[in-house]
């Protein structure tokens, strides 16, 4: 089947973590913005919101607090993308309806609209010539950047987006084969095995092309590395704070 220029986009991304100094201008910003504003939402709640960061030292401070990630601080616009019930509460608030927010179900509905929003808004920045990457460490220290960006109670951070021109044209880093992702009417277990080891054979290779044989990492073995320890604990006390969970 022919292709066309949307899939051809979609299929072409790569992480960019190095930019030129050409600014991205109001009229772009407000283009990616625009798309994030049509991405699906669930029941039309629009759990989201977001941060336009452009000031130099705000940038200097989200940099470190995401991990001292520097291209944070180097891109020209950064983005955060946040899950946001408070002016949800203020239309229960309106109506004089409690707001029933402490199911885990809330918290995945506007960390899933946040995914959508950031999704659209870096294919929007793509299709305009730009590049960019998503940023997880932003929830390294949630409270911190809660306070730096005011972010009232009943809204959590959910990811950042750098955006700038791209200075750099890594490869593609290869994705799972699709036997492995990929299933028809049920859940098929058959060829996972399979379908794992010929990945991790993929990635050695990759990595042995990228470091010039300095590296030659197997996939599964770099899950199994980042799975054996807990992640981020503080994020739920932090969740509780802003009103989510009991």
């Amino acid at each position: 089947m022919k292709t066309n220029s949307v899939i051809d986009l979609i299929n072409s991304h790569r992480s960019i973590r190095a930019f030129t100094n050409e600014s991205v201008t109001a009229e772009q910003i407000n283009l990616i913005v625009e798309a994030g504003r049509w991405a699906p939402t669930s029941h039309h709640v629009q759990a989201y919101s977001i941060i336009v960061v452009k000031d130099k030292e705000k940038k200097e401070q989200l940099a470190e607090l995401a991990g001292n990630q520097s291209y944070v601080e180097s891109c020209p616009v950064f983005f955060v993308i946040v899950a946001d019930y408070y002016r949800l509460k203020q239309a229960s608030d309106l109506h004089n309806e409690s707001i029933e927010i402490k199911e885990q179900e809330q918290i995945i509905v506007g960390a899933v609209d946040a995914a959508l929003v950031a999704q659209n808004m870096l294919l929007a920045a793509r299709s305009l010539d730009l590049g960019g990457v998503m940023i997880g460490g932003i929830r390294n220290d949630l409270k911190a950047v809660a306070e730096l960006l005011e972010l009232p109670e009943y809204t959590f951070p959910v990811m950042g987006l750098c955006i700038g021109y791209p200075a750099q044209n890594p490869d593609q880093k290869p994705r799972l084969p699709q036997e492995a992702v990929v299933h028809y009417d049920k859940y098929d277990q058959t060829n996972m095995k399979d379908a794992l080891d010929r990945y991790d054979q993929i990635m050695k290779q990759y990595y042995l092309e990228r470091t010039n044989g300095k590296r030659a990492d197997l996939w599964t073995k770099q899950m199994a590395s980042f799975l054996s320890t807990p992640k981020r604990p503080e994020v739920e006390q932090f969740l509780k704070q802003q009103g989510f969970l009991k």
